[in-house]
């Protein structure tokens, strides 16, 4: 029989830099991120047994990162021994995360939109997650997931025409506005990928 340690060691090794990811594009200061996954591990410790198994333990867990970041921001912070332990290790992973963060015209656009739409165009192009873990991670409906999804999508797109014409991102922004419109969210990494393939 696996042990509940054993249990926590193999999600944690599993789930850690997706889960650091999610968390350093929703900060300002890096070790804030770290910060927030070492809560998001404490709840899931003390809660091990309402953890699910396999692939629905990243949504699971997405959501309670997502519950702790309101506490964050809030200025509600709580620091434990186990917290700590977790953010010694987590901080040296926090700079590598960040390199998939990049400022780009579609970046700009998402700032304008309401924060539940930023979240959800978040979750589909960064976290790559399905609608039906995404109702996990928001505590909503799949339904809902969708309708918002799709009003989401085009208050994007209405914004990226109403950026201001930057020669270097014309680009980009031809790209971004054609996926949207075929019902594809833009990867916003997609700008980080193309410099770093003209740099070779």
């Amino acid at each position: 029989m696996v042990s509940p340690e054993e249990r926590f060691t193999a999600l944690f090794e599993r789930t850690r830099l997706p889960l650091l990811a999610y968390a350093v594009r929703r900060v300002v200061d890096p070790a804030d991120a770290a910060d927030v996954v070492a809560e998001t591990y404490l709840v899931a410790w003390r809660r091990l047994d309402d953890v699910p198994q396999g692939d629905e333990a990243r949504p699971w867990l997405f959501g309670v990162a997502r519950r702790v970041l309101a506490n964050h921001h809030r200025g509600e912070r709580r620091r434990v021994a186990l917290a700590d332990r977790l953010r010694d290790h987590l901080v040296d992973e926090v700079v590598p995360a960040l390199e998939l963060v990049e400022e780009a015209p579609v970046v700009r656009a998402m700032r304008r939109l309401p924060d539940d739409d930023q979240e959800l165009l978040r979750l589909v192009a960064w976290e790559e997650l399905a609608r039906e873990e995404i109702a996990v991670v928001m505590g909503l409906s799949r339904a809902t997931v969708r309708v918002r999804l799709h009003r989401a999508r085009k208050r994007l797109e209405k914004l990226m025409t109403e950026l201001p014409e930057d020669p270097e991102s014309t680009a980009n922004s031809t790209v971004v506005q054609r996926n949207t419109k075929s019902g594809h969210v833009p990867d916003v990494r997609t700008p980080v990928r193309m410099r770093a393939e003209e740099a070779r």
